[in-house]
């Protein structure tokens, strides 16, 4: 399933490259206001702070939109750029409890790590350690909250909870989607955040739900199954996906 993943992420994210490219110029731009918030603050750290926060909190309205945008991707099915709008008004609660608690993360981080660094000792490291820990694994959690909000369509705690559940009962699958997160990240520096950038993260992820779900139909037509028979349950998604290359994405005639 895991290779699937890999493969479906990529062919799609390249035969979309265009949206992709035309949505991260919206993530260039509020990192550009988020990079230029203390110099527009004017030396005025307080004020800092607020354009900071709000840009946090754009940033994640923009970030729910985009990523159910591309949900309907995920189904094969597609949309109009026009239609962003509707999305982002379709997950602001969400979006604004995930910005609320990135930015209580930032300031306990920005905080915490140096004042317990410098306390030193047993417990400065343990507290150190616990804040790695915990942070490290709200991220591995927060990457399936806005594909639960696309994809379940529940309640914000409904959102968080399943979320949760999902990372708990696919731990090592999270952790996978996570370093291939951040593979996907740092991939995209040197590529000004064009490709894959953050529209191609959240596109990966709301892939990486619709793929775990059918393990979940699976169990619940055929109860007590100790294995989930993922060459079978994938076979209608390879067929649809047809055979693909890395040279015929490239050469195509060659293909």
């Amino acid at each position: 399933m895991t290779g699937f993943f890999l493969k479906k992420s990529f062919f799609d994210g390249w035969d979309n490259i265009l949206t992709l490219g035309i949505l991260n110029i919206g993530f260039v731009a509020l990192i550009v206001m988020f990079l230029g918030a203390p110099r527009l603050a004017g030396g005025s750290a307080p004020l800092s702070i607020v354009l900071l926060i709000a840009c946090i909190f754009l940033f994640f309205f923009y970030a729910g939109g985009v990523s159910y945008y591309f949900s309907e991707y995920a189904m094969d099915r597609s949309r109009e750029l026009r239609e962003l709008p509707g999305c982002i008004a379709r997950t602001w609660r969400i979006s604004a409890v995930l910005a609320a608690i990135t930015s209580v993360q930032l300031l306990v981080l920005t905080v915490g790590f140096p004042f317990y660094l410098t306390m030193g000792g047993i417990l400065g490291l343990s507290a150190v350690a616990i804040l790695f820990w915990v942070s490290i694994i709200w991220w591995l959690i927060a990457q399936w909250v806005f594909p639960v909000t696309a994809q379940l369509d529940t309640t914000v705690k409904q959102q968080l909870k399943k979320a949760a559940i999902l990372f708990f009962d696919n731990t090592g699958f999270s952790v996978f989607l996570g370093i291939y997160t951040l593979f996907n990240f740092l991939i995209s520096i040197p590529l000004a955040f064009l490709v894959p950038g953050f529209s191609g993260i959240l596109y990966s992820h709301q892939i990486a739900l619709k793929l775990r779900i059918m393990k979940y139909d699976y169990l619940e037509e055929h109860e007590g199954a100790k294995s989930i028979p993922w060459d079978e349950l994938l076979g209608e998604e390879d067929e649809k996906m047809g055979h693909r290359s890395v040279k015929g994405m490239i050469f195509p005639w060659k293909d």
